[in-house]
């Protein structure tokens, strides 16, 4: 293979690894904000406990609950960008590597290894 497919597969590749990386952050905000609601229900319990209902129930209307996007809670974007952009991009990807290397994947870093290994 020419070194210019090996390069551009491997762009392809790393821009691959990027949405990879791009998709556990996604799951890091799903997982954080879900911890801050249970949080904010603790909190509201907390606030009547000590007898401050109607801060309780300010914090409950306005947060507890709450969409960060509209219409939309965390699992719902992180399932939209799973089924989408991410998908697609697999897709793609996968296709593109078929057609110019057999399938094969990280051709760089492995002529690198056969290049750099000391034997």
């Amino acid at each position: 293979m020419d070194d210019a497919t090996v390069e551009a597969l491997s762009l392809l590749s790393q821009a691959l690894e990027m949405t990879q990386r791009a998709r556990g952050r996604l799951y890091d905000f799903h997982q954080l904000t879900g911890g801050a609601d249970r949080l904010v229900g603790e909190a509201v319990r907390a606030l009547r406990a000590a007898g401050h209902a109607r801060q309780a129930d300010l914090v409950e209307r306005g947060l507890q609950g709450a969409d960060v996007l509209p219409g939309m809670w965390t699992f719902q974007v992180v399932a939209v960008y799973d089924e989408g952009y991410h998908r697609r991009f697999t897709e793609v990807e996968r296709s593109v590597r078929q057609a110019l290397a057999e399938g094969r994947d990280h051709i760089a870093e492995a002529e690198m290894k056969q290049r750099r290994e000391t034997h």
